[in-house]
């Protein structure tokens, strides 16, 4: 019988850890679509057999990798083990149960090892297209967003579900796209659940129990004592964002204890008639994540480390929307909930907590006009993403054109062109966006969008900071708006709808920068003179708001 001492059960762990990430690659090689095999806008993980997360590939998003964490216990609960047999995959696209909106999969296959089950592998990828009005903000219920699949069995002892995979065919623009992702999907649980078994037998165990508590136990400590770190008391914060109809209102108040961290999201707006609402799920995914990079991030994530963190609020407000209302863009707020909570924890923490970023992702849904489809012209749907700056931190300028909260990467000009009927002419970062601080913001991207086959298209938008910018912090001064326009000379278009781009303009996006961080007056000589020599900003800049002094001529 193996001995579990404290270093096997370490290796053991970080073996696991070895496993989920060849896992999430091989989600990622095998997929059709580019946000997913381009931009890594995945997750892929371990699972014990109580539904326990254990380990988690690095490459992936929050709001995938925390919303699966819940969702792997919710379909365990729903499915008997003595039901489950070797080859079973279990899928669902439940907004409510998976990943906050249609086009999110997440899959989820038992471990048999030795004639029983052992654990779980699970996967979640987003996928092109699931009909309805699309990937857009226009819809006004969730059935006008797609096809939503109930929890059911994909794979039946190895053998493809046919008839489910007929109807996602049926029901997408991007058919073909579509079954190879969810081809890649089961070749990503596939990976993960021959792996584990082969940890097993090299290790000599029979089940996960030990290395499972052990996992658990050791991060729940290491998050207590963290937690421990922070002041206790109650801090309360407001956010407001652009919204769709009009602005909406973020609130938060977070209570911070000896053992635990409580969130709740009383004071916050109602849900908007668009589809821009989030499920709690998914604000609870991006509102622990953003909590876990300051409180603990050194412990790895997992279900020990989550269990401290509690979300709540109010049914109906539109960081906890119900069933059916719209909710395909619900990452347009979602992924503000970060500096929603940075708020409150900056209260708590003044000299940990970065400044406002960008946060939400410029997501660009794009497909061809209704006639286009029926005279004959190039038929497509493709979900470009791309960032603006983080927030400057407490003792570091903020990351230019990077992924903060989502983690999801940008969408690649040359993978782009092939894929899609779309010409990217231009992408560049822009000076100045970043506000000016003893650290500056990190810089937005200008990016240029338009028909390579002279045919109109469709851009599906629903984005943030555009009438509301990522603040500073301790003095640092605001981000500069993000900006969407058709045509260098057209007006500027509002953050959220349905718009034509004809085929002789270019669609223009300019992505907001990060908020800075301390006074500008205290930046370091040398940061400004070498932003300046880079292009990062402008003369005006350096020798007004930064107080540079000019060269005298030699």
């Amino acid at each position: 019988m193996t001995e579990f001492t404290k270093t096997r059960l370490q290796v053991m762990w970080n073996r696991l850890l070895a496993v989920v990430e060849e896992q999430g690659q091989a989600l990622i090689r095998a997929a059709f679509s580019p946000i997913v095999r381009e931009s890594g806008d995945i997750s892929a993980g371990i699972f014990d057999i109580r539904g326990r997360m254990l380990a988690q590939a690095v490459t992936g998003t929050p709001g995938h990798i925390n919303t699966m964490a819940e969702a792997v216990k919710n379909l365990r609960a729903r499915f008997p083990v003595q039901d489950m047999q070797p080859g079973d995959i279990y899928m669902t696209n439940d907004p409510w149960l998976a990943s906050g909106h249609l086009n999110d999969f997440l899959l989820m296959q038992p471990v048999f090892f030795e004639g029983r089950v052992v654990g779980f592998t699970s996967c979640t990828s987003h996928l092109a297209d699931l009909g309805g009005k699309g990937m857009g903000p226009e819809g006004s219920d969730i059935f006008d967003e797609g096809l939503m699949i109930p929890p059911c069995k994909l794979v039946d002892r190895g053998e493809i579900n046919t008839l489910l995979m007929e109807i996602v065919r049926v029901n997408s623009r991007e058919p073909i796209a579509n079954e190879g992702d969810i081809y890649a999907l089961i070749a990503c649980c596939e990976t993960g659940a021959k792996r584990l078994v082969e940890m097993m037998q090299e290790f000599q165990i029979d089940d996960l129990d030990p290395l499972s508590d052990y996992i658990i136990d050791t991060s729940y400590r290491g998050t207590l004592q963290a937690i421990a770190e922070v002041p206790s008391g109650v801090y309360r914060s407001e956010l407001m964002v652009d919204g769709y109809e009009k602005p909406i209102k973020l609130a938060a108040t977070l209570t911070v204890a000896e053992d635990r961290v409580l969130l709740d999201f009383d004071g916050t707006s109602g849900c908007s008639e668009k589809g821009i609402n989030v499920p709690l799920n998914y604000a609870t995914a991006y509102s622990v994540f953003a909590l876990r990079c300051i409180i603990g991030p050194d412990i790895p994530n997992n279900a020990g480390s989550l269990e401290p963190f509690r979300v709540t609020g109010p049914p109906g407000c539109i960081l906890n929307a119900q069933h059916p209302v719209p909710v395909a863009m619900r990452h347009s707020l979602g992924q503000m909930t970060p500096d929603l909570v940075y708020g409150s924890l900056a209260q708590a923490l003044p000299d940990k907590v970065p400044a406002e970023g960008a946060s939400c992702l410029y997501d660009v849904p794009l497909r061809h006009t209704p006639e286009g489809a029926r005279d004959g012209g190039t038929r497509f749907a493709l979900e470009l993403v791309y960032n603006g700056g983080t927030g400057a931190r407490p003792t570091l300028d903020g990351l230019s054109a990077t992924a903060f909260p989502s983690g999801v990467w940008g969408s690649q000009v040359e993978p782009t062109e092939a894929t899609a009927p779309i010409l990217i002419s231009r992408r560049e970062l822009l000076p100045d966006s970043g506000g000016p601080g003893k650290y500056r913001g990190g810089l937005g991207q200008h990016l240029e969008i338009s028909s390579a086959t002279g045919e109109d298209f469709l851009a599906f938008l629903s984005v943030e900071r555009i009438r509301f910018t990522a603040a500073g912090r301790h003095g640092g001064g605001a981000g500069r708006a993000g900006r969407m326009r058709i045509g260098a000379d057209g007006e500027d278009l509002p953050s959220k709808g349905e718009f034509r781009i004809p085929a002789d303009k270019a669609l223009i996006l300019e992505t907001p920068g990060g908020g800075g961080f301390g006074p500008p007056e205290a930046r370091d000589p040398e940061a400004i003179r070498r932003d300046l020599a880079d292009g990062l900003i402008s003369p005006e800049s350096a020798y007004g708001i930064y107080g540079a002094q000019k060269e005298k001529p030699s």
